[in-house]
């Protein structure tokens, strides 16, 4: 093994230290501390880097990136969650300048604070005007406008931890299925990141099929593929019905630096997001039990009523049914799947045949005491 090692670093000589090409070879980190990962919010919006924010319109994405702002000017929790407390820059192309007071009034009512708490929060409105960050060239690259220029400078005059732009379809003028066009675009607000060593929050409207598959992406794939962080503010619905208007839950889409699948859920209440209390294991055991106990209340029912319903989604889909009854006293279609699928792994319900050989048919009963 020594042989083989001598004579590889005969072969492939040791990069010297010239790096004037740009390149350095990895040894050079050793003995070098080991850079920490730097968060604005940890596990969910990474620092020096683009997060983008998605929703569908009236959801309520503007307000919460609003929230996520003024916790970090005043070094408070935003839904629960520890942010890192610094100067935040809001820009919105969106609300005006009346209606950003507004909401700042309702955050400010709910945080039990004053609006000269908001001192390190620094807003701009843009509802109305030329809000392109970027224009394209006769190349079909895009190049900063003199407003991109300067934000770039007022940023290096302020130096904050948090830009939020608001919204996508306002700040940038080309095709928003055009993966090229998207890269360009996330690399110049990467820029801003990364020379002002800040987290860029870019709120953006998923596309249709984003919006009907859930996924939350915006026209190209590029605009998944170039952030390093999504988050997708969405509301409550079961069956195309919206059980309570004002829940909602942001969920974490991609994560580069740490996990997917998260979730926050929340209740808007006096003009501001609240986060829900985390679920504690009595509260899981006890929305549990109740499930379990409303799909056997209503597979009663339907078996008196002669209506045989099925394990699998289609026609007389169990928990489909018994959400849509009215009987549900509010328990969702996930959750009574959630219920069917415990309780025929404990044997509280069972599958049974009737009708002839050749129309056989196969539903969901009580197991035999």
């Amino acid at each position: 093994m020594a042989s083989q090692q001598a004579q590889a670093r005969r072969e492939y000589p040791t990069v010297g230290r010239d790096h004037s090409h740009g390149f350095e070879p990895a040894s050079t980190l050793d003995g070098e501390p080991i850079p920490p990962r730097d968060w604005l919010v940890p596990d969910l919006v990474p620092s020096g880097t683009v997060t983008l924010l998605g929703g569908d319109g009236g959801t309520g994405k503007s307000l919460l990136a609003l929230q996520l702002a003024t916790a970090v000017a005043t070094g408070r929790q935003w839904l629960r969650h520890d942010v890192k407390a610094g100067a935040a820059v809001y820009m919105s192309a969106e609300d005006d300048r009346a209606e950003l007071h507004r909401r700042l009034a309702d955050i400010a009512r709910a945080e039990d604070a004053n609006l000269t708490d908001f001192d390190r929060l620094l807003f701009r409105s843009l509802a109305g005007d030329d809000a392109l960050l970027a224009l394209l060239d006769r190349s079909g690259l895009l190049q900063p406008t003199p407003l991109y220029e300067a934000l770039d400078a007022y940023l290096s005059d302020v130096a904050p931890v948090l830009v939020v732009l608001d919204t996508l379809a306002d700040l940038f003028p080309g095709n928003e299925n055009d993966r090229a066009q998207a890269r360009q675009f996330v690399g110049m607000l990467r820029g801003l990141a990364i020379r002002h060593s800040c987290a860029v929050v870019m709120l953006a409207h998923p596309s249709l099929s984003g919006l009907n598959s859930g996924s939350g992406t915006s026209g190209s794939t590029g605009w998944n593929n170039s952030v390093r962080s999504r988050l997708y503010l969405e509301r409550i619905k079961e069956e195309n019905h919206e059980p309570d208007p004002d829940a909602r839950i942001l969920r974490t889409m991609k994560a580069n630096y740490g996990r997917i699948g998260g979730e926050i859920s929340m209740r808007w209440k006096s003009g501001v997001f609240v986060a829900d209390e985390a679920e504690t294991r009595l509260d899981r055991l006890s929305r549990n039990a109740k499930a379990e106990r409303v799909f056997l209340k209503l597979l009663d029912e339907f078996s008196a009523e002669g209506r045989r319903v099925r394990p699998s989604t289609g026609a007389g889909y169990a928990p489909h049914m018994f959400a849509k009854s009215g009987r549900a006293e509010g328990v969702g279609k996930a959750a009574l799947h959630s219920a069917m699928e415990a309780m025929f792994a404990k044997g509280a319900i069972v599958m049974a045949e009737e009708g002839p050989p050749s129309r056989r048919v196969r539903f969901i009963e009580r197991a035999s005491k």
